[in-house]
């Protein structure tokens, strides 16, 4: 390897300087430019001893005298940020194995936030429904990149599930208190994305956790009626806004495996399982609702496609609902159906 952790280096296509952090493997490496840090192949870095010692001249060149007038004008240096959302970033790591063929023995796990928003937030992976790795109580900044952990090639077997839950660093009362997010990986699916970026020459490949963080549940207005008369009258009067308030917290997405939902399932038949899946839809589609949600993702797998199709059949009926689709989803394949409300 021609460098080192702690070397400094040079980054020949843009000249800029900085330190090498990590070591990904025997062609990519993990620097730092001013506080950013980035992968890079070995072959784009130079040490930047030879940079300096030509740009010292030893005997500099006579500075000819420039008035006020002949001085151009500086020109600020525009750079636009991309404003893209939330994501969670892989880098494979590979090895060289006895046949000479590159070998990825790991994946490097990053939290990437391109928004103007900082958040809190906790992070759970998950294999079966068993929890491996977990972090809390984390922070990240607006434009920030936050390295997680190293994930085990192999363990992609076992289907992990990358589980967030993000807050506002900075509350705001006309945004959500709290948004969950998550990721669910299969082999096959991890494979063509490494196949990609190999042929693209690229280092990483990511996967879109949220573009804008959701605002407040929607509240209601008051109605403008009098209704001093009914109280009067002894009718109690409730606030709906106020009893919204203790309401369960609605859900953007439900998993309704059943070993997700019942622990004893084993023991169930599957008109008792089919059961349970639907009275729990059900149960988060009215809190949707109450809550004025503007979406809800329901993963129901896709196995026989018994309950995709009661549940459609559920949706084909409601007048609430303005939308809903059964498209290939990056995370869930043809395994969820994706419901858009209209108030």
């Amino acid at each position: 390897m021609k460098f080192e952790v702690g070397d400094k280096v040079v980054i020949i296509q843009t000249n800029e300087e900085g330190e090498v952090i990590d070591i990904i493997n025997n062609k990519m490496v993990m620097i730092d430019v001013r506080g950013v840090k980035f992968p890079a192949y070995v072959d784009q870095l130079d040490f930047p001893y030879f940079k300096r010692f030509t740009e010292k001249k030893l005997f500099p060149p006579k500075k000819e005298k420039k008035f006020i007038d002949d001085l151009p004008r500086e020109k600020k240096k525009v750079t636009q940020r991309v404003i893209d959302g939330v994501w969670i970033t892989f880098i494979p790591i590979t090895v060289n194995d006895e046949f000479g063929d590159d070998i990825v023995t790991e994946l490097k796990v990053h939290l990437i936030n391109r928004t103007e928003l900082g958040y809190k937030f906790t992070y759970k992976l998950n294999y079966q429904g068993e929890t491996g790795f977990e972090l809390l109580n984390l922070q990240i900044h607006s434009f920030e990149d936050i390295y997680l952990h190293d994930v085990p090639f192999e363990n992609l077997n076992d289907s992990p599930v990358f589980n967030f839950e993000f807050s506002l660093l900075t509350p705001d009362k006309y945004k959500a208190e709290y948004y969950e997010a998550s990721l669910k990986l299969k082999p096959k699916q991890v494979f063509t994305r490494i196949e990609d970026v190999r042929k693209k020459g690229e280092a990483t490949f990511s996967y879109k956790l949220f573009e804008d963080y959701p605002n407040r549940p929607y509240e209601d207005k008051p109605s403008g009626l009098d209704l001093s008369s009914l109280s009067k009258a002894g009718f109690k009067i409730y606030d709906a806004a106020k009893t919204r308030q203790h309401l369960e917290p609605a859900k953007s997405e439900i998993d309704l495996h059943i070993e997700k939902l019942e622990p004893g399932w084993e023991t169930m038949s599957n008109l008792e399982i089919l059961a349970t899946q639907l009275k729990t839809f059900e149960k988060y589609f009215d809190l949707a609702m109450a809550h004025h949600l503007p979406w809800l993702i329901v993963i129901h797998g896709v196995g026989t496609g018994k309950l995709r199709d009661e549940i459609h059949e559920i949706l084909k009926v409601r007048k609430e609902v303005k939308s809903f689709a059964n498209r290939y989803h990056p995370a869930y394949g043809y395994g969820a159906t994706e419901i858009y409300f209209q108030y």
